[in-house]
């Protein structure tokens, strides 16, 4: 073979060892190469590779570079890291590697390689590739058929790899046993060993180093290398008891390890998809309370189950790495755990736990959000709807006019509206308790509050009850027309005064509380006879009973027998009158001079203070005035004592100069002679 064709044989196997040194690297993030001149031309996958070897981040770079610019400033910075290293680049530049120079970048791997895999070999103070080589010269000095010379022609009966194998494992083969003569056999079990039973990559091929008159110095290197780095602590025991000792020993401890690891694998593999599922599960109310809930539940499992899980999954890749450093540090069978239980299955199950996550929180607070929103718009459309209506009752309210009877039927179709509005103000309210709940102190989408709302509706309430009574009590004075208007103003707003709680009636103490203020006071043994009277023996006086009361008490007397005692009242029971006596009665002038004309002289006994004054028999002038002699009648009941009307507020009862009597059409009242006709009948 010519020389360009052995170098492109070097070309080839470097190509081949270097990629499958390269994966055996950057495998744990789940990336692969193919072809270096390709796939190391965007800089992700070198920079994937010197962030494992150097144990540190390389900072950002454009993970997905579809420019060119982008690739080299990718290509860059992993070059300026490995200078950063101290690591001696000549003639390598970042468009080599982007062109696909395959030269420059087996160099730069063979460099890599020699920087991380073979530069800590170190025998007494040679060079790695001298320590190497010294390295393995002395593990197989001891077999006659092999001479390790060098990194080349030595290795290529495949003899000097089963001699490595025996003196570090002779439990995984028998040297002695071996066709020295069938190179490729012994090659293939010795690679086939030293992948399955040793963990050492599948580098070189057979067809690399066999039978080949100078197979690649580099490839059998970085491939020996990594023999050196698994054999190297190992030493073989210097007497068979001793080895099973420790043999017995050591895989008690490895196999209690071993057990362990498997057991906790299971047991946090098995949460973790259980939570999962749980969370793929789970459904939300459409409460806030719920989803509250569960976001509570969901930080609980950040700060308290998560982090079990995070310390456990360290503690189970530390537990590994001890159990395969104790497999390898005693010699025994390197540990592989079962496909279903390995890292990698964790990492990816951590993984997909990491991305649920995301779901999860992401889905928790768009619930949480649409929840407070929905609140928002619900309070909002009822509170503006009830608004409205009550604005409506209080338009209609304010704007009655016409006749009373309508009026009247109006304001109670208005008063048999306000159960359901109290009915609509507890969904309010309830409404109002979940926005509570819900931490909303804020609503864009209207201005009204639950309490401003309730205080309307209790203004509205109040003016309903308000007119209602005032109409009711209108429709009663309207029939009253025994009395004047200036005194059914006076009576009704006493009422209306002393109805505190607007029941358009009035409690005993109420009652006598408006009687006193209208000058009728009683003693309390009579307010309370008068009261049951007045009320039939219930527990209140309405509008009409009260009016009827007061007209019982002021209204203008129409019988002879009435006048009569007028005339006893006007003469303060004496049984005659003076002319003093009829002019502090207020009689007009006109009718007092009618009076003294009309009526005979007393000659009966009369008073001391009487005695030189003019005395009027009333007695016989209304005898004469009647078809019948009219008896002196028997003293009359005791009457309520008159006051002066207590003080009113502003809209009370009229004042003093407006309750002279009157006549119900507003004329004054004749003398007592002019109101009796003809017949001696008022």
């Amino acid at each position: 073979m010519g020389v360009l064709g052995q170098e492109q044989q070097w070309i080839t196997v470097q190509e081949k060892t270097f990629t499958k040194w390269l994966n055996s690297k950057i495998n744990v993030r789940e990336v692969h190469v193919n072809d270096l001149t390709t796939d190391l031309s965007d800089g992700v996958n070198l920079i994937h590779l010197l962030e494992i070897l150097g144990n540190e981040s390389l900072g950002r770079y454009a993970s997905k570079p579809k420019l060119r610019v982008q690739r080299f400033e990718n290509v860059n910075k992993a070059l300026d890291f490995i200078k950063s290293r101290g690591i001696q680049m000549t003639n390598i530049g970042a468009e080599d590697v982007v062109d696909g120079n395959k030269k420059i970048i087996l160099g730069l791997i063979w460099t890599l390689i020699l920087r991380f895999t073979i530069s800590h070999i170190n025998e007494e103070g040679m060079t790695a590739k001298e320590g190497l080589l010294l390295w393995c010269q002395r593990k197989t000095a001891c077999y006659e058929e092999v001479e390790v010379r060098d990194f080349s022609a030595s290795w290529n009966d495949g003899l000097a790899f089963c001699a490595l194998l025996d003196i570090h494992r002779p439990d995984l083969i028998d040297y002695d046993t071996l066709d020295k003569a069938d190179h490729r056999g012994n090659m293939q079990l010795a690679f086939n060993i030293a992948s399955k039973e040793i963990g050492i990559p599948d580098l070189l091929d057979v067809d690399d180093v066999c039978d080949v008159a100078k197979p690649d110095e580099r490839s059998l290197m970085t491939y020996i290398a990594y023999w050196f780095h698994a054999f190297s602590q190992m030493e073989r025991v210097e007497n068979a008891g001793r080895r099973v000792e420790k043999f017995v020993t050591n895989m008690q401890g490895a196999w209690g390890m071993q057990n362990a690891f498997e057991k906790r694998m299971m047991e946090l593999l098995e949460e973790i998809r259980t939570q999962r599922e749980e969370w793929a599960a789970a459904e939300f109310t459409g409460t806030y309370l719920d989803a509250k809930d569960q976001s509570n539940q969901f930080s609980f499992y950040k700060t308290s189950l998560k982090r079990k899980w995070v310390a456990e999954k360290s503690d189970l890749a530390a537990l590994l790495g001890n159990i395969k450093t104790k497999m390898s540090t005693y010699r025994l069978r390197p540990y592989e755990p079962p496909d279903l239980l390995r890292l990698d299955v964790l990492d990816h199950d951590w993984a997909s736990l990491v991305e649920a996550e995301r779901d999860r929180s992401q889905i928790i607070n768009e619930t949480i959000r649409d929840i407070k929103n929905a609140l928002r718009r619900s309070f909002a459309d009822k509170a503006n709807d009830f608004a409205h209506t009550l604005n409506t009752l209080s338009l209609a309210i304010s704007g009655l006019e016409g006749e009373i009877d309508d009026q009247y039927s109006h304001v109670q179709r208005l008063n048999s509206n306000l159960p359901p509005l109290e009915s609509f103000l507890s969904t309010l309210s309830t409404l109002d308790q979940q926005c509570s709940e819900a931490n909303i102190e804020e609503n864009d989408f209207t201005t009204y509050s639950f309490d401003e709302l309730s205080y309307e509706l209790s203004l509205v309430k109040s003016s309903v009850a308000k007119k209602l009574s005032f109409l009711e009590n209108q429709l009663v004075a309207r029939n009253m027309t025994n009395l004047t208007p200036i005194q059914l103003e006076e009576f009704e707003s006493v009422f209306r005064h002393f109805d505190r709680d607007l029941s358009n009636s009035l409690q005993e103490i109420e009652f006598s509380a408006a009687l006193a203020s209208l000058g009728l006071v009683y003693d309390e043994s009579e307010m309370h006879t008068v009261f049951r009277e007045v009320s039939g023996n219930k527990s209140s006086v309405g509008f009409e009973q009260f009016i009827r009361f007061m007209v019982s008490v002021t209204e203008d007397q129409n019988t002879a027998e009435q006048v009569f005692q007028s005339f006893r009242e006007v003469a303060d029971g004496k049984p005659y009158v003076t002319e003093l006596d009829l002019r502090h009665s207020l009689i007009p002038d006109e009718l007092v001079e009618d009076l003294l004309s009309s009526m005979p002289e007393h000659k009966g006994p009369d008073m001391q203070e009487d005695r030189n004054l003019p005395k009027y028999d009333y007695i016989s002038f209304m005898g004469n005035m009647t078809q019948n002699a009219v008896a002196p009648p028997p003293p009359p009941p005791r009457q309520p004592t008159r006051t002066p009307p207590l003080s009113m507020p502003a809209s009370g009862p009229a004042s003093k100069e407006n309750q002279s009597p009157k006549k119900v059409d507003g004329s004054p009242r004749k003398g007592f002679a002019g109101l009796i006709n003809g017949n001696g009948v008022y």
